[in-house]
């Protein structure tokens, strides 16, 4: 085909040009599915030059893993972190909230623990015992051993790090030898009395009383060494904390060394930097699928998701009042309502703030929220889209059923007090997001997914050290 450029407007050229080219590879090629083709090939192409500059420019490298744990100190915190013996009425263990086949968490809304019974959403009230929910969803704990990963809660009431030291709800009591803030998390599981220190006057499984029931939330030091002697005393203990701490004599054992040992297991048994993200940052440009490129764009440029879900894990453990819906029990002085990261600092503007969670293995973590308002990844992902719509439509049956009643709080009052403060961030800067635009996100959200997460069956052991059993 000859084109003459001076009889030929630009317009037309390009449209001539386009037949041109269209011809060509259809007939070179052998017809309409070879063009097809071979035009994806150009899109994904371009799509992966988008994707790797925007990328750069937010500074999404590989992850660094963390260092190799101690071996010894591994077996000493598998055994802890899946022991009752660390609760007030040998009932519960880390595992019972943070459990190796529900996401590193318990896939309700709040969680259940103290006078509770069954694993995950099935788990009830255990005849007429005292109950009461926890007043949050409890979060993952993937990559939590990963360096600069410093804030602990959703509202941080524990943030540090060996250099700079440790804040807690323990104040001066606070130890300040922990191995890193994961190290330091252990320790207050164990201390709350309706999660595993258990309430005065109960009996534990033995019928023998619960000594730590007598005490109260903030008696951090005596929790700590009432557990730790539990721990120490436990003849089935003696090889592992001989063989994890062999240049520490047993009287000087303490909380910090239980809990670092607990750390250096969660570290070893959550650590999931192999997804199809993972293998894209490291060069592997068909790691991800075309939708889940599409959504990596979307996410690190219109829909603006970067803003508060950045750096190389997808969040910057920050603070921000995304407008969740205010259902469940709520927490303190505040419930029903809970004002997160302001009722830890005492300012107002950081009411209704919560930390910004990771999206490593997000979609294994259902529901969503501080407190588990969502059941579905994409209702969430819609709220963020638009806060206010989202409230408006908001079902709150998805919630535990026994909170369903009274548990919204959507009177205008509180609606008005949550919008006031609302992150800013959550604007997308460049229009609208269509529903194909949602399910490339969706898409991208599966490919921050490492497959060997899926099971994690070998890291729950066959016994623990106290003989108590595993199973809740």
């Amino acid at each position: 085909m000859s084109i003459n450029m001076k009889t030929v407007g630009f317009s037309s050229m390009l449209i001539i040009l386009g037949a041109a080219l269209h011809t060509n590879a259809y007939s070179a090629q052998g017809g309409k599915a070879s063009f097809n083709a071979k035009f994806d090939k150009s899109n994904i192409a371009h799509s992966d030059i988008i994707l790797r500059k925007k990328l750069a420019q937010h500074g999404i490298v590989p992850v660094q893993p963390p260092a190799q744990q101690n071996p010894a100190v591994v077996a000493l915190g598998q055994s802890l972190f899946f022991d009752k013996e660390l609760s007030g009425r040998r009932n519960i263990s880390c595992a019972t909230c943070h459990n190796t086949t529900l996401g590193s968490a318990d896939a309700q809304s709040q969680s259940r623990a103290q006078g509770a019974i069954g694993l995950g959403p099935s788990r009830r009230q255990k005849g007429d015992e005292r109950f009461d929910f926890l007043p949050r969803n409890a979060l993952s704990l993937w990559n939590r051993g990963v360096s600069g990963w410093d804030v602990m809660f959703w509202d941080g009431r524990l943030s540090g790090n060996s250099s700079i030291g440790f804040t807690s709800p323990a104040g001066s009591d606070t130890p300040q030898d922990f191995t890193n803030a994961l190290g330091a998390f252990s320790a207050f599981p164990i201390t709350p009395d309706e999660e595993m220190r258990g309430f005065t006057g109960q009996l534990d499984v033995f019928g023998q009383p619960n000594e730590l029931g007598a005490l109260s939330d903030d008696d951090f030091v005596q929790i700590w060494d009432s557990i730790t002697a539990r721990i120490v005393n436990n003849d089935g203990y003696d090889e592992l904390l001989q063989n994890a701490y062999p240049y520490t004599a047993e009287k000087d054992i303490d909380i910090v060394d239980i809990s670092n040992a607990i750390g250096a297991f969660m570290t070893e048994a959550f650590t999931a930097l192999n997804s199809p993200f993972d293998e894209y940052l490291a060069g592997d440009s068909e790691a991800m699928s075309p939708s889940a490129k599409r959504g990596a764009i979307l996410f690190y440029g219109r829909a603006n998701c970067v803003a508060c879900h950045s750096g190389n894990l997808q969040t910057d453990l920050s603070f921000h009042n995304i407008a969740a819906p205010q259902v469940g029990t709520g927490r303190g002085d505040a419930a029903p309502l809970d004002l997160g990261r302001g009722a830890i600092t005492g300012n107002s503007d950081e009411d209704f703030q919560f930390r910004t969670p990771s999206l490593r293995n997000i979609e294994l973590e259902a529901p969503y929220f501080h407190n588990g308002a969502y059941d579905k990844l994409e209702d969430a992902i819609r709220h963020h889209l638009n806060p206010a719509a989202a409230i408006a439509a908001y079902d709150p049956t998805q919630i535990e059923f026994e909170l369903v009643t009274g548990a919204f709080e959507n009177d205008r009052t509180t609606l008005r007090r949550i919008f006031s403060t609302l992150a800013p961030e959550l604007k997308p800067t460049g229009g609208r997001i269509t529903e194909s635009e949602v399910k490339d996100i969706l898409s991208f959200m599966g490919a921050l997914t490492d497959p060997s997460s899926l099971n994690l069956h070998d890291v729950i052991p066959n016994a623990v050290a106290s003989g108590l059993p595993i199973p809740d």
